[in-house]
């Protein structure tokens, strides 16, 4: 069935001039983006199909490849919809540019979208003024990590090039289970001492997962 061919009630271009963006399903915004589908099925037809394979999350990691094994998405439409999801995620940076962190929950919002590969631990540095506003942030390393591995001058390098007057670490686990292992226990403990020597405090070391977090702080573990 063509899109066309479709009740005009139920098409998903006169529903939005109807509606609005927010009556839409996500497979329907999808199918507004990318117009046409192929001569055997409709592009909302392509688009449900996507979206019962996915879902909106796994959808938005997916490669070019990827996107390209799906009936009726050639490198055009998997550009497409690359291109959207990236422009989210570049609006959600500029939104959190010069945000203030009060909180682990803003330490974990911010960082949403931020981790390059979920799959693997990464270590960041976040860097903050005298109002606790984030000014920049950076990977320190990436891999299990491990206390004899991680030298305080290379995590107060960049700290004290950028003049931060506190730093809060934060690294993910790829399991999902954010308790902290002693190994981060004794990382946190060394750069705990090493920032009150360079008089860098460090506010907070934060553990996220995929959709919680674990405070140092907050768990009153910073010494």
């Amino acid at each position: 069935m063509r899109i066309h061919d479709l009740d005009p009630e139920e098409r998903p271009r006169e529903r939005f001039l109807r509606s609005g963006a927010s009556a839409l399903s996500s497979a329907e915004l999808i199918a507004l983006i990318l117009k046409t589908g192929t001569k055997g099925k409709n592009i909302l037809e392509a688009c449900n199909e996507l979206m019962g394979r996915y879902g909106l999350e796994k959808l938005a990691d997916l490669s070019m490849g990827e996107l390209q094994e799906n009936d009726g998405i050639g490198p055009a439409k998997a550009m497409q919809i690359q291109a959207v999801f990236e422009l989210h995620k570049r609006l959600h940076f500029r939104r959190n540019t010069g945000k203030k962190i009060s909180s682990a929950r803003g330490v974990f919002e911010y960082m949403s979208g931020r981790i390059p590969d979920e799959t693997k631990e990464h270590l960041f540095l976040l860097h903050l003024n005298t109002k606790n506003q984030i000014i920049r942030h950076d990977i320190i390393s990436v891999g299990t990590l491990n206390a004899s591995l991680i030298h305080p001058r290379e995590i107060f390098k960049p700290a004290i090039r950028e003049s931060a007057h506190a730093v809060i670490l934060v690294h993910n686990h790829p399991s999902g289970d954010v308790e902290p292992s002693n190994a981060d226990k004794k990382v946190t403990k060394l750069l705990k001492q090493a920032g009150s020597i360079l008089q860098i405090d460090l506010l907070d070391h934060v553990i996220v997962g995929r959709d919680n977090w674990f405070s140092f702080r907050e768990q009153s573990l910073l010494g």
